[in-house]
């Protein structure tokens, strides 16, 4: 009977194919199933080697949390707190007004009209669409970016360098951070066997490099960051890594990220030069991550970016050191992440290389326009003889005086726990607190098929609701367990996350001790 239930059904769907064209008398029978063409062993294995744990196996639990909370399932908790992700107005952030009001008028420009809008804000969004095809931001623009806002990320280079000159030419927008990242590693990975390009990261490092080196089948190269010194960068450990990785590739690529993610650490002057002098005699390019650059909380640190340090060196160096750095719209006191709005400034690119460069970023047309807008007010924000100057410079300085007073407040509070120790947060936007997980822990993870601090972080999803992401992912010393956790939730909310913390910490240290 159920043979001939099937075959019924099977008849009819021919039936309903040789209405649309197709002979049912050829197609008596089903055939046999056709092998798919795509498989886990048949797919790029390089993008099968892909591994980014901020949006991991731990943040596809927590919406799965979240929806069993909507359906009623009873937990120990009434919310998931998403801690893994710098994603500031998913956290409860205002946006800048300035910013939005600006985006505003380029996406709908009748509101030029509008009285509801400052003189400024009307300005800026005037200038933006008439550098625009049609005048719309709807028009494709050029690869590189529109051509007047990347004159004002030149001119905004200059200002926070101290005069030093920057060229509109050498400036490429870009979608997020990310994207240009991604761009220039393309451009400089070739070579096979020992021939591979090396490329140098910090470890702990954000795990967009290594999922980028992964997919380029290029060579990852471990340096560490001292965290027994505030995870300062050591130039004898960035010979160590080189001098090793030159036994097995070819390393080209030195790649840093000031401030720190996820370490939160701010690099002094003298560490620059160091790693600038580093560069120039072992002839490696410089990646200079630079996209919490306005996030420095400490009165002792100060924020130096790389291109200032670099022409300040001397000619040897200015026009020599290949240095690509990289600034965002979705971190700092903006925290537009949506907008995936970022720029590059390259130096010292060889012009032959540069006309590669453009002509590989052609192919994806341009960068989202209202991204590169949004971009445009992060180099062009009101000045001090405009209407909306106070009112942005109020909310910009409460961003960053609140994000302090939060990196301080959970700096103090994990370093009260037994079994818990944190540095200093000195810059970017995260904690990456060192934990002590008992041996008998381990051994239960190792069951489990888990990295212990994985273990860790998924017993604390599911017995508090929080959702931070294990050290593992993002590399640690062997030996160390830790975890990243984002500072941004609004403070009374950031003071139960901790709390909720440090409850769990004593029970799971009481449970496997």
């Amino acid at each position: 009977m159920r043979t001939r239930s099937a075959l019924r059904g099977w008849r009819k769907a021919l039936q309903g194919w040789g209405s649309r064209g197709c002979s049912s008398a050829v197609l008596e029978a089903p055939a046999a199933a056709r092998r798919r063409v795509l498989t886990l062993q048949s797919m790029n294995p390089q993008v099968r080697a892909v591994e980014y744990a901020v949006r991991g196996p731990i943040v596809t639990r927590a919406g799965e949390i979240e929806r069993e909370l909507q359906r009623g399932i009873k937990k120990p908790f009434d919310e998931v707190i998403k801690a893994n992700i710098g994603d500031a107005h998913a956290m409860g952030q205002q946006p800048i007004t300035f910013l939005r009001q600006v985006v505003a008028l380029c996406t709908y420009p009748d509101l030029l009209e509008s009285p509801h809008f400052p003189a400024d804000a009307k300005n800026r969004a005037s200038r933006i669409l008439q550098s625009c095809g049609g005048q719309s931001l709807g028009s494709y623009s050029d690869s590189q970016g529109v051509r007047c806002i990347r004159q004002d990320v030149a001119q905004y280079i200059e200002r926070r360098d101290g005069g030093i000159p920057a060229d509109p030419d050498s400036i490429y927008l870009t979608t997020g951070a990310s994207d240009g990242i991604a761009s220039i590693l393309k451009i400089l990975v070739s070579g096979d066997g020992k021939s591979r390009t090396g490329v140098m990261i910090p470890i702990p490092q954000y795990p967009l490099y290594s999922a980028a080196i992964s997919e380029l089948d290029a060579v990852q190269v471990n340096y560490y960051l001292d965290e027994d010194h505030c995870w300062a960068l050591d130039v004898n450990e960035l010979k160590r890594a080189l001098y090793q990785a030159r036994e097995y590739c070819n390393p080209k690529v030195l790649c840093i990220i000031n401030p720190g993610n996820p370490t939160g650490q701010v690099q002094s002057r003298r560490c620059i030069e160091e790693v600038i002098n580093f560069a120039c005699e072992e002839g490696l390019f410089l990646l200079a991550d630079e996209v919490y650059q306005d996030n420095v909380y400490s009165d002792s640190c100060q924020f130096h970016s790389f291109k200032k340090v670099l022409c300040e060196m001397g000619l040897e160096y200015s026009n020599n050191v290949e240095l690509a750095s990289f600034h965002s719209t979705s971190k700092g006191y903006m925290g537009e992440c949506g907008y995936r709005g970022g720029y590059m400034e390259i130096l010292n690119l060889h012009p032959d290389i540069q006309a590669q460069l453009v002509k590989m970023l052609s192919v994806r047309l341009c960068p989202p326009v209202s991204g590169q807008a949004a971009m445009d007010i992060v180099v062009n924000p009101p000045r001090p003889s405009e209407e909306s100057h106070q009112q942005f410079i109020q909310e910009k300085e409460a961003v960053l005086s609140n994000l302090a007073y939060k990196a301080k407040l959970t700096e103090e509070l994990f370093n009260q726990v037994p079994g818990i120790q944190c540095n200093p947060l000195q810059g970017a936007m995260y904690a990456f607190p060192r934990i002590h997980i008992p041996s008998r822990a381990a051994e239960k993870a190792k069951e489990l098929q888990m990295e212990p601090d994985m273990f860790y972080c998924m017993r604390l999803l599911e017995e508090t609701g929080i959702c931070v992401v294990p050290g593992s992912g993002f590399g640690q010393k062997e030996g160390t367990h830790h975890f990243r956790m984002t500072i941004l939730p609004p403070v009374e909310k950031l003071k139960l996350l901790l709390q909720k913390v440090k409850d769990f910490h004593l029970q799971f240290l009481d449970e496997y001790a």
